[in-house]
Formats: C-alpha cells, structure tokens, sequence
C-alpha cells in the first residue's frame, strides 16, 4: 500500500508541475466550526454486536471541526486543489450493559473510545461554461486518502480493541459558483463514490464501500483577495464486507468482517485568499 501512495502522490504532483506551466491563480482557504453526527454504528465480526457511538459511546455532543485546503484556477476552466481535513472524536462512557461485543472482544463497565478518520484529497475539475465570467460548473475527479483508526479501550482493565488501515478512494466530483459584481458568491462542492470492487474501493480486495462530502458556502470579499466564508456541509460514508486481514499486523482487527456507517453535518466559517 505504501508503493501505491508515493506512486500516487508522485503523478499528481508532475501532473500539478506541468499545469503549472500555464498561467494561473492559487488560493488558500482555512476554515474552523464544529461537526454533529446524525448517525455512527460500528459492527466487527458476524457475531459482533452493531455499535451505535452516539446512543452508546457518548459521541452526542458537538465537536470542533478543522479544513485546509491549497490550490488553484488554471487557465480559467481547471481548478486543482488539494484538501486536509483532520477528524478525531474522542468519548469516555460506562457501558451499562455488560458483554458488548467488538470483534472477538467483550468490555464492560468504564470505557473510552476513540474513532479517527482524517483523510488528505485531491481534486480536479474542469468548466462546462467556459463562455460565462460569472459563473463555474466544473465536473472531474477526486482521489482520498483515508487514513481510519477505531479504538475501544477499558479504563479499569488491559483489554482492547483497534482496528487500523489506510486506503485510497477515487470519487467523481463537482464543484460550481456564481460570483456577483458585489463581492458575493454562492458555491457548492460535492465529492462522492460508490462502489463494490476491488481498487475502485480503496481496498486490494471486495469490498462495499461510500462517501459522501457536500457543502453550501457564501463567500464575501474583503481586500487585497481576502474574503470570508460561512460554510454548511454534510460529509458520510459507509463500508460494508469483509477484508482480507494480516495476521502478522498487530493494529487489524482479528475478524474478517466490519461494517461502518457515518452521517455529519458541519457548520464553519473560514478565511480565504486568491491571488490577484
């Protein structure tokens, strides 16, 4: 997996060199808010129970949510951008039901939870409407890094349970904006796939998998290219089969079979600069 990546990162990066032969216009963005989950249920193994993280693993609350992004318009009709978005949701909860069973394990009592998901993606897309200087509907590709770790530990006891793995996911993207002689623009950004085969899931192997990732934003520009966002985006996922586990990899579950569903919304105001 770690030849697929660099060999990846290595295309997109000569792929980002040659366009950059051309004229362009960067632009940075950081955005900051918080992230609800609307739905989050964890199963490993057949015989596993099917955990729900916000009725029984305490992810109830509201959470702070972080985005980075670097890119740039190319030659007017390409944009290009690369996409960071951390995500790490940490609980401590009492199960109050004795034998909840993850995987081959069985906890009790005092325990806490940490489920992370930050993934790193690249995204290019091309404009439909070339003839029109207000507004752009491009259409194209994405290609995630997901970067998953789930953990169940007990605060009293030495048991555990961790599953981990990185993977990469290639999805179709979308991204449109209308921007007013006032300084206002409206945008929206969708990024999704779904799929059931091997490599085209962003597994080696057979495996049911989605995502997800849809956004609102108004920007209003300020001065000197700087402008301010409000931004709300729904972001989700599901997978659901089993995988070809690694015995000798002691962060992969022992059980074959995992199913993983996430639904989100997010809410964030940011700051972004364009060049001009």
């Amino acid at each position: 997996m770690n030849k697929k990546l660099i060999l990846t990162l290595t295309l997109l990066s000569f792929s980002a060199l040659s366009l950059f032969a051309f004229s362009f216009t960067p632009f940075v963005e950081t955005e900051q808010g918080t992230i609800g989950l609307l739905h989050h249920t964890f199963q490993n193994g057949a015989a596993g129970d099917e955990f729900d993280f916000i009725k029984q693993g305490g992810q109830n609350n509201l959470y702070p949510f972080s985005r980075y992004t670097v890119g740039a318009r190319i030659e007017d009709k390409h944009r290009l951008w690369f996409t960071y978005q951390p995500l790490q949701l940490d609980t401590a909860v009492n199960f109050k039901s004795n034998n909840v069973k993850i995987g081959d394990k069985t906890f009790e009592g005092p325990m806490e939870l940490t489920y992370s998901f930050p993934f790193y993606r690249a995204t290019y897309t091309y404009d439909l409407l070339g003839k029109y200087e207000e507004a752009y509907l491009g259409v194209g590709l994405a290609l995630q890094i997901r970067n998953a770790s789930i953990q169940f530990r007990e605060v009293d006891g030495e048991d555990s349970f961790i599953s981990q793995n990185v993977g990469l996911v290639p999805a179709l993207a979308i991204y449109s904006e209308y921007r007013f002689p006032f300084g206002l623009t409206l945008s929206a950004d969708i990024a999704g796939s779904y799929a059931n085969l091997a490599y085209i899931n962003g597994a080696d192997y057979a495996f049911e998998g989605s995502i997800l990732d849809a956004s609102l934003r108004m920007d209003y520009a300020i001065e000197d290219g700087f402008s301010l966002f409000a931004n709300a985006r729904f972001f989700g996922g599901t997978a659901d089969g089993e995988s070809d586990n690694d015995a000798s990899n002691w962060t992969e579950s022992t059980e074959a079979y995992t199913k993983n569903n996430i639904a989100s919304l997010t809410f964030s105001t940011g700051l972004a600069w364009q060049m001009q």
